[in-house]
């Protein structure tokens, strides 16, 4: 039997234990003290890699800490999985299948065998397509019915075939090229379908249908939505095949919707969608941004993957992050991690993370089937900066749970204004700050005091401006964001939500899950538009579908 058919329950090892008793003897850890009493924490407890610093001293560690979760992560064979993955084993043991994604980003010339072939000729195959067809929209080659060239690409898919894709060429928006506009269609909800075609032209649209199966009810529903909307407006049957093309592992399919074969790109079932923004279902971060700048973000995200599997665990930033999360989870009680960025342009990027980290992780079984001995994965949220500061930082500061949460931020704003950026930053390092020190009693009744206030109003506003602090955070800065250091960032996280994986003994690679409530919904479809349909299992659902055509006007 492999590691993922019979793994290790991680609360038996003797690391495990260990970290335990140390939890215990943490209780009064102050960070404050601990800043004082080592002027070079800073200095020890950072590191630098891919063209991304990462300052993690602000958090409830000492030495000593960070020592046992390695440990840990040694002992629950974090090395040995991480070698299984970027080899091809098949990691997805519930699906039996490898998790390849990290393959999509390596060089030309390297191997990668699965089930005896080598696959990287596939992925290079691949991008030689999407250069070609990249090359031709921008150069004007491709044009619609009316013989105009292409100036909006909309992407029809969901989850992965649209979260991945959205974050990086919203991210990377002021490396556009050629004026190619993204626009993004995913949800099965006719308002968001009205106002994304609002903004087209339909002689110089160009739709692109991402789905696997190419049999994803939101993304069918969509795309044959765009189809009717195209031929409405003038487009004909004839030349549909210049204003739609698929990402998808059902050919057949996609020809028979008018799809031409060689404007079919591949997927494969070794890359899950949430990991999939790499392969042909980055066309439209491409088209966006070019297949130079794209060819960069696969190069970032491959620099973090050298970075995750050669650097020691003391210096290797998924591992950091990783081991720091479970500390957090599994000793402190957390049970949701903040994700900050301090820019616009990664105002989606908690919108991705949320989908990797809470599809992967949010399992309550091990890689055998067996219930999990421990939590699992958390809730993430977040939202970009400073604008959270005016809102659920509150929580943050003096609510009643432990929340971590990591800052991200550039040091050059791709579009300064004044002194706008400076601020950004200042805000950014600020929240952190404040979020370690808070305020003390003390520190209030002084504060008030010097404002004037007689001692019976000090006494009754003290408790209010009393801040814990002592709370963690990681700050993750970049000189500015770049297709590499984008790539770079988001592989980061990849490999700290397979880490994590790791750890609890779970296939971050699966989700059956979502799969339930696909095929709840196709019954309560027939019951919503059927007169000859079963009652629903319970009650409230059958209620539910009475007051629904009770009162729909469709």
């Amino acid at each position: 039997m492999t590691h993922y058919q019979n793994p290790l329950d991680v609360t038996d090892l003797s690391s495990w234990k260990a970290l335990g008793d140390h939890r215990l003897a943490m209780q009064n850890f102050s960070m404050r003290d601990a800043f004082a009493t080592d002027p070079k924490r800073f200095e020890s407890m950072s590191v630098s890699a891919c063209g991304l610093f990462l300052d993690y001293s602000k958090n409830l560690v000492t030495p000593e800490t960070l020592s046992l979760l390695f440990n840990l992560a040694r002992e629950a064979g974090v090395e040995q999985a991480t070698r299984a993955m970027m080899t091809g084993e098949p990691v997805n043991a519930s699906e039996q299948r490898p998790a390849l994604h990290t393959a999509l980003r390596r060089p030309m010339g390297e191997s990668v065998m699965v089930n005896g072939q080598n696959i990287m000729r596939d992925v290079h195959t691949a991008l030689a397509q999407m250069t070609d067809i990249v090359s031709r929209i921008h150069n004007n080659l491709w044009r619609g019915f009316s013989d105009k060239t292409i100036t909006d690409v909309v992407n029809i898919g969901i989850g992965g075939s649209f979260l991945g894709p959205q974050l990086v060429s919203e991210a990377l928006l002021p490396f556009t090229q050629h004026g190619v506009r993204t626009h993004y269609l995913a949800n099965i909800d006719g308002s968001e379908f009205r106002e994304v075609t609002a903004k087209l032209n339909v002689e110089t649209t160009l739709f692109i249908i991402s789905s696997k199966t190419f049999g994803t009810l939101e993304t069918l529903k969509n795309a044959q939505a765009a189809r009717t909307w195209y031929l409405g407006k003038g487009g004909t049957e004839e030349k549909l095949y210049r204003h739609f093309i698929a990402v998808t592992s059902n050919k057949q399919a996609a020809i028979d919707f008018g799809i031409r074969e060689k404007n079919i790109f591949p997927m494969w079932d070794w890359v899950g969608g949430r990991y999939s923004l790499w392969s042909a279902i980055g066309l439209p971060i491409a088209l966006a941004i070019g297949m130079s700048n794209f060819k960069d973000l696969l190069s970032g995200a491959y620099s973090m993957d050298c970075h995750f599997q050669n650097e020691p665990f003391e210096r290797n930033m998924p591992v950091l992050l990783a081991m720091l999360g479970v500390w957090y989870h599994n000793f402190w009680g957390a049970q949701s991690y903040a994700f900050l960025p301090y820019d616009h342009y990664l105002r989606n990027f908690v919108k991705h993370l949320q989908q990797m980290d809470m599809e992967s992780n949010g399992k309550s079984v091990r890689q055998d089937g067996t219930p999990v001995s421990c939590n699992t994965g958390p809730v993430i949220w977040g939202g970009v900066g400073a604008n959270g500061q005016h809102a659920y930082h509150q929580l943050l500061h003096q609510g009643t749970p432990l929340i971590p949460a990591d800052f991200i931020v550039p040091v050059v704003s791709h579009n300064p204004v004044a002194d706008h950026h400076e601020w950004l930053y200042a805000n950014c390092l600020s929240q952190s700050q404040a979020l370690m020190l808070g305020k003390s009693r003390t520190e209030a009744e002084a504060e008030l005091r010097a404002k004037g206030l007689d001692e019976a109003e000090v006494q009754r506003l003290a408790p209010h401006k009393v801040i814990p602090g002592n709370r963690p955070s990681n700050t993750v800065v970049m000189e500015t964001i770049s297709p590499g250091r984008l790539g770079a960032l988001i592989a980061l996280y990849e490999h700290k939500v397979f880490v994590q994986g790791v750890i609890w003994g779970i296939n971050s690679f699966d989700q059956w899950g979502v799969e339930l409530g696909k095929e709840l919904g196709k019954a309560v479809y027939n019951r919503l538009t059927g007169y000859d349909s079963p009652p629903a299992e319970d009650a409230s659902t059958q209620g539910l579908v009475d007051y629904f055509r009770g009162r729909h006007r469709g």
